[in-house]
């Protein structure tokens, strides 16, 4: 049986059962009705395809019994963009502009995993200049804020919380203030690039980076403020979305929902990348297992991100963004014009009319892109929801020839059905807003 809302206006007899169309009213009211008919069956509800605290369109197909969920089950691919297979189209460099729009939330850490696996194969790695990998940790950082901002101000919402939400967006505005500041976009950046960045820092960054900081610290104090302590949060989200240590590890399980369990599991220790291992910062943890655990799990882990993001400011010497091959750096050369941000001229002047072969190498890179000797490669990099792996396979040309994203959303959403089975049915938004899925991650 379906139902489309809360009072049934009739029912029809299907090939999978009687199906009831629901128009409004209140649920108790369901729920005596099909008892009066003396349906056995259980009741099948979709939530969804649509839902705010999944940020994307998200299909739950829930069988309920009263008010418990006795089976869950997800159905997606509403957002499928076909990004992975577009990649195959384009060049190594074009790959960014793609990638950096999978999980739209943490456009960051998809170019970081992206390119770190080109210059992989590419044998790159160690000539990638320090300031460059010091930005691309910076930026990971406030990324990693942001995101998190983002599933605590929703799943507030959800909640009925709506101060949590406006608290949640208000920062996140912050965070988009300096991707603005030093990409000249809040979102879907292409920013970094193989090899290095699309361009150094601009002027007064490092100042509006510490003011940030500043700010930021006693931002997130007043969550814990609002929340933590607060008997009616911690009431809504105690002991709800459960999933212990082992259902975890089943299931393939990262990021909050891990260490959630007690693992304190985060590649920037265990496989560090991009100079992590050079940093001091801590992994939080809870022993909780449940929603709340999560919630003030990620408050933590953002107080560890503006340590980071301290180091970062006070390691930024002088020094070029982009490798020193021009063979591949394109582009580093950028400037400010009356349409925005694109070639810088007086760099497109210098190559014209000072060297043939520099200008030749400009145009083979513009229009058909740098090659990648044959492999393959896994890189994977610590989003904010888990493990973000990507594998590369190059057959030596200009273009990649299979790109395949291990994205945390998609499979941190394999623990819904079991976080949910059992519970209340009014759980199950506390649940899914606890995994934090992002639907553009999960359908690519």
């Amino acid at each position: 049986m379906t139902t489309h809302a809360t009072r049934p206006a009739g029912a029809r007899e299907t090939t999978e059962g009687t199906v009831y169309t629901v128009t409004g009213g209140d649920w108790d009211g369901i729920a005596q009705e099909v008892a009066e008919r003396g349906d056995d069956e259980k009741i099948i509800v979709n939530m969804g395809p649509q839902h705010p605290s999944t940020h994307g369109v998200l299909r739950l197909i829930l069988e309920i019994d009263g008010e418990t969920v006795t089976e869950a089950r997800a159905g997606i691919g509403y957002l499928h963009t076909g990004i992975e297979k577009n990649l195959e189209y384009r060049t190594w460099t074009q790959g960014t502009t793609f990638v950096t729009r999978m999980d739209y939330l943490t456009p960051f850490f998809n170019e970081t995993a992206y390119c770190l696996g080109v210059e992989k194969l590419l044998g790159i790695t160690d000539d990638v200049p320090e300031r460059a990998s010091v930005i691309r940790v910076l930026l990971m950082e406030i990324n990693r804020l942001s995101s998190h901002f983002v599933a605590i101000a929703t799943g507030g919402m959800e909640l009925g919380a709506t101060t949590v939400m406006i608290y949640g967006f208000r920062d996140r505005e912050l965070c988009l203030d300096i991707f603005e500041l030093i990409t000249g976009l809040r979102m879907n950046h292409a920013f970094i690039r193989p090899g290095g960045l699309a361009q150094d820092l601009p002027p007064g960054a490092v100042d509006a980076l510490r003011e940030f900081v500043t700010k930021m610290r006693k931002n997130i104090d007043e969550y814990d403020k609002l929340c933590t302590g607060n008997p009616v949060f911690k009431a809504r989200l105690k002991d709800v979305g459960h999933l212990d240590l082992a259902g975890c590890l089943a299931l393939g399980a990262t990021g909050p929902i891990l260490r959630s369990a007690g693992l304190p599991h985060d590649l920037r220790k265990t496989d560090p990348y991009c100079g992590y291992e050079t940093y001091d910062f801590e992994v939080p943890t809870t022993d909780t297992c449940d929603s709340f655990g999560r919630f003030v799990l990620r408050l933590d882990e953002m107080r560890q991100s503006l340590r980071i993001v301290e180091q970062c400011i006070d390691r930024l010497e002088p020094g070029p963004v982009m490798v020193a091959d021009k063979k591949i750096a394109w582009p580093a050369q950028l400037a400010q014009g009356p349409d925005g941000i694109g070639n810088s001229l007086d760099h497109i002047k210098n190559i014209m009319g000072t060297s043939m072969e520099a200008l030749i190498h400009h145009f083979k890179l513009v229009t058909e892109g740098f090659r990648v000797p044959p492999g393959q490669v896994y890189t994977a990099v610590e989003s904010p929801k888990g493990e973000l792996g990507v594998h590369i396979v190059s057959d030596g040309g200009t273009r990649p020839y299979r790109v395949h994203f291990r994205d945390p959303s998609f499979t941190n959403l394999q623990s819904m059905a079991a976080m949910c089975e059992g519970g209340m049915f009014a759980d199950v938004i506390v649940a899914v807003a606890s995994i934090d899925p992002v639907m553009g991650g999960v359908d690519r």
